[in-house]
């Protein structure tokens, strides 16, 4: 009986150890929201479609039925041949685009009822990752809105944007900043949309007039939807400056639903009109479904949403 053993090379270890060093301290770096965002996105990467759609490239797409105003030239004989139709072959379209995200980062987001697992906050850091992480498989290019950085494609864009996301503080204001962006690319807006309509309809409107075509992602706490308060309450907001007790609160239940539904469909409103898509998330729900969402609306499947 005979044994192997493989021969160890000094210079070939000396040479990679720095290297896996370097690795495992980057690892061991990543936010642990990156991790959940990346375990989400490796869960639906196989059950999307992509953001794929036909145009100028190399890459074969797939096979369409000819039509009248298809030129001849564009025929696929051998496909063709073998049925009575005559198919075109559809190549994919492979001009990257850009897509910039705003994640609301004021202390409202920090909010986590008894009824949810994750505050807003998290679960639209989640999501954003989540999002991107599918987008820079895609060969997209992303960037963070007020960052400084230009969007690109790639792990480093994610991480950065990672590290942005979790090291920034709570803000003053929920809304996306008067900062450069790129024409004609895609926005992609996490928020719990409290802020006054006429600020945010003032926002989606100096955006759309970039070119962009925006997205609001819409994470909503299950008690800010269903008020399930009752007896004596006790309300404060969320940067401690105003609170409010009830002696009844569920007296107010009714007229409190009633105007919750009517800002979110407000802003929902709106981008409808601006052409944007809207979805409406609530923590209490799994992200896997709103993500799917998300990532096909991007691709322009906006039944999707």
């Amino acid at each position: 009986m005979t044994e192997s053993f493989q021969a160890r090379d000094p210079r070939r270890e000396a040479k990679w150890s720095p290297l896996r060093e370097q690795a495992e301290r980057l690892s061991a770096s990543l936010p642990p929201l990156l991790v959940a965002a990346e375990r989400l996105a490796s869960a639906v990467s196989l059950g999307v479609h992509g953001r794929r759609k036909s145009g100028m490239g190399e890459s074969f797409w797939q096979f369409r039925r000819y039509q009248s105003e298809d030129p001849t030239t564009a025929i696929d004989w051998r496909q063709s041949a073998k049925s009575q139709n005559l198919y075109v072959r559809e190549r994919e379209w492979e001009a990257a685009e850009a897509v910039w995200f705003w994640r609301d980062s004021s202390p409202g987001m920090r909010f986590k009822s008894e009824y949810s697992e994750v505050s807003k906050i998290d679960r639209a850091t989640v999501l954003a990752l989540a999002t991107a992480s599918l987008l820079v498989r895609g060969g997209e290019r992303i960037a963070l809105l007020g960052d400084g950085h230009a969007p690109s494609t790639g792990r480093v864009p994610l991480w950065r944007i990672a590290h942005e996301l979790t090291d920034l503080a709570p803000g003053d204001t929920a809304l996306p900043p008067d900062a450069p962006i790129t024409k004609n690319s895609q926005f992609i807006w996490l928020s719990d949309f409290l802020s006054p309509l006429g600020d945010i309809e003032a926002t989606m409107r100096r955006l759309a007039r970039s070119g962009l075509t925006g997205h609001l992602v819409h994470v909503v706490d299950p008690v800010e939807e269903d008020f399930p308060f009752k007896g004596r309450t006790r309300f404060e907001a969320a940067n401690a400056r105003l609170s409010e007790i009830l002696g009844r609160a569920e007296t107010v239940q009714g007229a409190y639903r009633t105007r919750f539904r009517a800002h979110s469909e407000a802003v929902a409103a709106l981008a409808k009109r601006l052409g944007w898509t809207y979805l409406m998330h609530r923590t209490d729900k799994g992200a896997q479904t709103a993500l799917v969402a998300l990532y096909m609306g991007v691709g322009g499947d906006k039944a999707a949403i």
